[in-house]
């Protein structure tokens, strides 16, 4: 009996006017009474549910279970804190006093590219190290200041300073990186770490090298000693480098200083990787010098800076002057700006216009760093956990005077190549540079600007793509390196910022263009054969990976023969020789190549359409009676001639789409299917086309396509539906949990009371009994005796499973028998088709006997 909710909302529809029953749908019953040899009775019974509404939100609707996942998620470090050991203990502390020694110069030379006094850059290196460990996924990765996140930083403080100069660059950073922090975290809360996938390689690539040739360009001036005042070093590339070449009369001895930096910090790498190559077994001992190179070059300058300048004592700004070559000067002992961060309205609307561009910076360096570096080393992170991490670092990092930090790539590498074990080395790595606030300021004084400008071009020089990796996107994608290219002029003649705009929006409009254009495939079967060497993978096959228990039929005459389905037109690059032909006149193979939804519906289809009707001819030329009846786009021939009747080619009989790469349908993609499926079907009149479709992935797709009426037969005329064969894949279910295992076990406890006489006066019941006689048996326990008569009964003595193959075994459809036209794969769609095609054709040649004499007349 139905249930209250149940009536209420059959009553609601019916005062609605919304028909429940909209679908003629062929039900199981309806199936086994055509001709089908499998029925309910006759093997494990299998009908397909179909998803609801309730399911679905059920199944997004998170459990206390789930709760608890996700908070856990939030905090990773608890699922490997407590099985800590000695041997991660030293891995971390190698990798964080490693870092450690490579963040605090290079965090100094990037606050120089954001504007902002050099300590900022320790401030943002100390908490970004400081604060990951807590969120982190990946045990490789080093947040901190980075080049070109510096660089956009830059951009925003001077372009705020110029509308506000009373609104400190510091103060500006900070509230940047509170705003662009809690958008990021926002989103990693909300897990939607597979935004970042939207950004392709190219444009990734594009992105690092354009901001890497801005970066190193902008850098130059200050290494050859060429003042500020003189050019302006955040002008467009292509402007800084004719300004620059304009100005080398300016040089001064800082070129000295920086050039040489530069060459030694480049000598030094090319020494040492020399060294690893040809003494492999000191290997580890070599990159350890090698990754010291910054530290060492930085030392030796400030030793020559100290030399010169040893006369000053107080390090002041005054004193600072009087140096031969500009040097870092004063800096700050320990948190001197600390506080909390100033943000309001009016600060947000000064920047507003970078932050997009920000949070992708922000996102693209992290995310890809960290996916590089985890498949590398054999692990998986969770892009929205590291948007966490990103978003928790750069809100609390301002608090201590900290500006927006992300993950740095030349910093990972070392990281990874030196043996990090746990993200715990983050902690390691902040009091290296907590050290470094408090204990070497005074050191910090004499260290050359020329050195670090020589120590960020050196550094950023890493992130550009070399030619041979553009030849490889070139033999890959052709058409991504022209996203490539125009990424990276865009950024050397505007700005990094429009760089990465392009670049994104290029690689969006690609996507959608290979979306909306994405070109089916007719396909054809093939017969191949296996070859192993010189002969023919045939006869006994034990060896070629049969599993023990599998079951192999023993009379098949040629294993090695089997089908195939290949491009008619061979756009797949298969062999041309190679005849792929339509399976059967008047059946087509048709395969979605790129999904199947509504911007992509039209193109499929009408190319499908087209092809069709090139191959085929209608059902019954003569089904117009007079000219005027005929359609515009069909005037059929000139007045006088006869319509052709018989060209040679077939009439169309059945469709199968392929839906392997189909995940998920719409209603416009749907509407569009039923829309072709009334129009060929008014071009086979008086006869229907069958649909089969193979290889679905997605009940709510199959749910979609039988509320159109796809999935069982279409009705003649309303008058019902012709007697066809339907046919169904079945499985060996191999469990001891189905309705065939049961009625087994129930036959087996039946057959303990019969006697031994008994047993041989029934042969049936011997050990080789085929599942339908037991079935049969089963089934008239459960069946009264009125129904004696009743096509189930009748069906369960079918020798279907007589077969050698099948007998004695249990076996269950594979798709439910409610659904016939949606089939596990080409092979049985095909059979289908073509079995019904062949009956088609029956029908027609007597249909064509039946009207012959009235042809006469």
């Amino acid at each position: 009996m139905a249930s209250t909710s149940t009536k209420i909302g059959h009553g609601l529809a019916k005062v609605l006017g919304i028909k429940l029953d909209y679908r003629d749908e062929v039900g199981p019953n309806a199936i086994t009474r055509g001709e089908s040899v499998f029925s309910v009775e006759s093997a494990d019974s299998y009908v397909e549910q179909e998803p609801t509404s309730l399911e679905w939100i059920q199944s997004i609707t998170p459990t206390s279970q789930d709760v608890w996942t996700y908070a856990r998620g939030l905090f990773p470090f608890t699922h490997w804190i407590g099985r800590y050991n000695l041997q991660w203990l030293y891995g971390d502390l190698v990798a964080g006093v490693t870092i450690g020694a490579v963040v605090v110069p290079q965090g100094m030379a990037y606050a120089k590219l954001a504007e902002l006094d050099v300590q900022f850059g320790l401030y943002s290196s100390f908490m970004g190290v400081l604060i990951y460990w807590f969120f982190a996924t990946s045990k490789d990765i080093t947040i901190g200041p980075v080049a070109v996140m510096s660089t956009i930083t830059g951009n925003v403080v001077l372009k705020v300073l110029k509308e506000r100069p009373d609104i400190p660059g510091h103060v500006v950073a900070s509230a940047l990186a509170i705003i662009a922090g809690a958008i990021v975290c926002a989103l990693g809360l909300l897990r939607l770490g597979w935004l970042v996938d939207f950004i392709s390689l190219a444009s990734i690539s594009a992105f690092m090298t354009g901001s890497a040739i801005n970066i190193a360009v902008g850098q130059v001036p200050t290494m050859m000693g060429i003042k500020s005042s003189d050019l302006n070093t955040r002008a467009p590339t292509y402007q800084v480098i004719i300004h620059t070449l304009k100005n080398l009369g300016k040089t001064k001895l800082d070129a000295a200083m920086g050039l040489t930096a530069l060459f030694l910090l480049y000598l030094i790498r090319y020494t040492f990787n020399t060294l690893a190559r040809k003494q492999p077994e000191r290997r580890k001992l070599w990159f350890f010098c090698n990754t010291l190179r910054t530290v060492f070059v930085i030392l030796l300058y400030t030793f020559i800076s100290w030399l010169v300048n040893r006369h000053s004592t107080h390090h002041t700004k005054k004193e600072q002057a009087k140096s031969p070559f500009a040097i870092l000067g004063p800096v700050p002992r320990g948190f001197q700006n600390a506080a909390v961060p100033t943000i309001n309205i009016e600060i947000i609307k000064l920047f507003a216009k970078e932050l997009p561009v920000s949070i992708i910076v922000l996102l693209i360096e992290h995310v890809s760093i960290a996916k590089s570096f985890g498949r590398v080393n054999n692990y998986s992170i969770d892009p929205s956990q590291e948007m966490v991490a990103i978003g928790v670092t750069n809100l609390l990092g301002p608090f201590l005077g900290a500006y927006p930090a992300t993950g740095s790539f030349s910093r990972t590498a070392i990281k990874s190549k030196a043996g990090v074990r746990t993200p715990l080395a983050g902690l390691i790595t902040a009091v290296i540079v907590l050290l470094a606030i408090y204990a070497l300021p005074a050191v910090f004084f004499f260290i050359p600007n020329s050195a670090l400008a020589g120590v960020i071009i050196h550094a950023v020089g890493d992130l550009i793509t070399p030619p041979n990796t553009v030849y490889q996107f070139w033999r890959i994608s052709p058409l991504e390196v022209f996203v490539f290219f125009a990424g990276v002029l865009v950024t050397v003649f505007t700005s990094i910022e429009n760089g990465i705009y392009t670049t994104i929006c290029i690689s969006a409009a690609l996507l959608l263009f290979r979306v909306f254009k994405a070109q089916g495939r007719f396909l054809g079967k093939v017969q191949v054969h296996s070859v192993i060497g010189d002969h023919l993978v045939e006869g006994d096959d034990s060896k070629y990976g049969t599993m023990e228990g599998q079951f192999r039929p023993n009379n098949d005459p040629d294993k090695s023969l089997r089908n195939i389905y290949l491009p008619i037109e061979h756009e797949d690059g298969s062999n041309p020789l190679v005849h792929a032909e339509h399976p059967h006149p008047g059946v087509f193979i048709y395969r979605f190549s790129e999904g199947y939804n509504y911007p992509n519906a039209n193109h499929y289809l009408d190319y499908m359409t087209k092809v069709i009707f090139q191959s085929t001819q209608r059902t019954n030329p003569n089904s117009y009676g007079r000219p005027g009846d005929r359609p515009w786009n069909d005037p059929g021939p000139r007045r006088g001639k006869q319509v052709i009747t018989d060209d040679g080619k077939p009439t169309l009989k059945a469709v199968i789409l392929d839906f392997s790469s189909v995940n998920n349908v719409d209603i416009t993609s749907v509407q569009h299917l039923i829309d072709v499926r009334n129009q060929l079907d008014r071009y086979t009149a008086p006869d229907k086309v069958d649909w089969h479709f193979a290889c679905i992935n997605n009940r709510w797709t199959k749910r979609a396509l039988a509320s159109a009426g796809f999935g069982y037969p279409t009705p003649e005329g309303g008058s019902g539906y012709h007697r066809w064969k339907p046919i169904f894949s079945v499985a060996e279910l191999g469990g001891s949990s189905s309705a065939a295992a049961a009625a087994e076990d129930a036959l087996n406890r039946k057959q303990t009371q019969i006697t031994e006489t008994e047993r041989h006066s029934h042969p049936n019941t011997a050990d080789g009994v085929a599942i339908n006689d037991f079935i049969s048996s089963t089934a008239d326990e459960a069946q009264s005796e009125s129904s004696e008569n009743s096509l189930e009964k009748a069906l369960s003595k079918s020798n279907a499973y007589g077969h050698s193959g099948l007998k004695g075994k249990n076996v269950a459809v594979v798709q439910g028998l409610n659904r016939p036209f949606f089939h596990i794969d080409l092979t049985s769609a095909l059979q289908s088709a073509v079995n019904t095609a062949e009956r088609l054709e029956e029908r027609q040649r007597e249909r064509a006997r039946n009207t012959l004499p009235d042809a006469h007349v």
